[in-house]
């Protein structure tokens, strides 16, 4: 027989009385004014403050000082308190949003980690999603220009948008047109609310300047990789210790300011093989700098991390974090994500392919530069 062990009753919190301030805001206000009553009955009821020597003088200053003195320190306390809830906010939306990804999903061991900018923020333009489905491992990874609560809401449609159409659509190139649809629609609506009178004459095209990069992956089960990119930069291939750039088709522009093409066709990659592994990343990366200038070597990195032996997705992101830091001596000017995929599966008779960096297929644009 099963017994089950009777709950406490809940205790719920009593509504506060109509027309009563909650303790903490009752504090806050009645401080300042016990503080303000001090000085003002010192002044008009303490005979030393109605004095002119030297004396009494200095003691009235003291005490207003000592008044002054008090309030600044009450309303410092203040504005660190509600800073504190603030980020305590942003960091939990943050987190819902990019929520920590599986250790592995369909054979791959994944791991992803964002370094923000600004040490005292949580709120931040980087976006970064993986998920199983039945077309493969579908993988995006984002940058949304700006930063703050704007940037937080296209985060929000994004990646609300991919979530459900990596699932929902066959074909990548109808994730990828859902994600513009969702990306015009957040527009549409933040300039709706941020600017209610303008009225609906300028709703289609509401922020020209708002753009978001986006580059999505399919990794089928027997590894085959098709990708499409809007303005992001190209994920690097690791094969043993070679380091090289996936492919260099030339990107789409980014997500807002143009319309996609009617033809969607993805690039195919070639396969990811057993133990090799893909790195996704914002330019925030590659664009650090040190304090004489010098642009933060991704590349260089990886191949250090993996130089002597395998290491595991973990322990390249520990790699590539430290070294970024140690460039920009622990301030990094922009935010920093970083996302790797490493093929565990064992795919007997997979195809060989030259080595990373080489074209999977005949490039179409410039070469990208690695080091700068």
């Amino acid at each position: 027989m099963i017994r089950i062990k009777p709950r406490a009753p809940t205790r719920w919190p009593s509504p506060a009385a109509p027309g009563r301030r909650p303790p903490g805001r009752a504090l806050s206000l009645g401080l300042p004014t016990v503080w303000g009553a001090v000085a003002v009955t010192y002044k008009l009821g303490c005979p030393l403050a109605q004095q002119n020597g030297l004396g009494a003088r200095v003691v009235t200053s003291a005490v207003f000082f000592a008044v002054g003195t008090g309030l600044i320190l009450h309303v410092r306390r203040a504005l660190v308190r509600e800073l504190r809830q603030l980020r305590k906010v942003a960091g939990a939306a943050q987190s819902v949003l990019l929520r920590p990804l599986p250790p592995r999903l369909d054979g791959l061991n994944v791991a992803a980690a964002q370094l923000s900018a600004d040490r005292g923020a949580a709120i931040g333009g980087d976006l970064y999603e993986a998920v199983a489905t039945e077309h493969g491992v579908r993988v995006v990874m984002g940058d949304v220009r700006g930063h703050g609560l704007p940037a937080l809401g296209t985060v929000a449609a994004v990646l609300g948008s991919f979530r459900e159409a990596a699932h929902d659509e066959p074909g990548l190139d109808r994730v990828l047109r859902r994600l513009d649809r969702a990306h015009a629609r957040h527009l549409r609506e933040r300039a709706r609310a941020e600017h209610p009178s303008a009225g609906a004459a300028d709703v289609e095209n509401p922020v020209a300047e708002e753009f978001v990069t986006v580059l999505l992956l399919e990794i089928a089960r027997d590894g085959e990789v098709r990708a499409l990119n809007c303005g992001h930069p190209w994920p690097y291939l690791i094969s043993g210790t070679r380091v090289g750039l996936l492919t260099r088709a030339d990107p789409l522009p980014p997500l807002g300011p143009f319309p996609l093409p009617a033809d969607l066709d993805p690039v195919h990659c070639g396969r990811l093989l057993p133990a090799e592994s893909l790195v996704l990343y914002t330019d925030g990366a590659e664009d650090a700098r040190d304090a004489r200038g010098h642009f933060f070597s991704l590349p260089t990195a990886l191949a250090a991390a993996v130089r002597h032996h395998p290491v595991t997705p973990q322990t390249m992101l520990r790699t590539v974090f430290t070294s970024l830091l140690r460039h920009t001596s622990g301030t990094p000017t922009d935010d920093v994500a970083v996302l790797v995929l490493r093929n565990d599966r064992t795919t007997p008779g997979a195809a060989s392919r030259g080595a990373p960096g080489t074209a999977r297929q005949a490039p179409t644009g410039p070469q990208p530069t690695t080091n700068r």
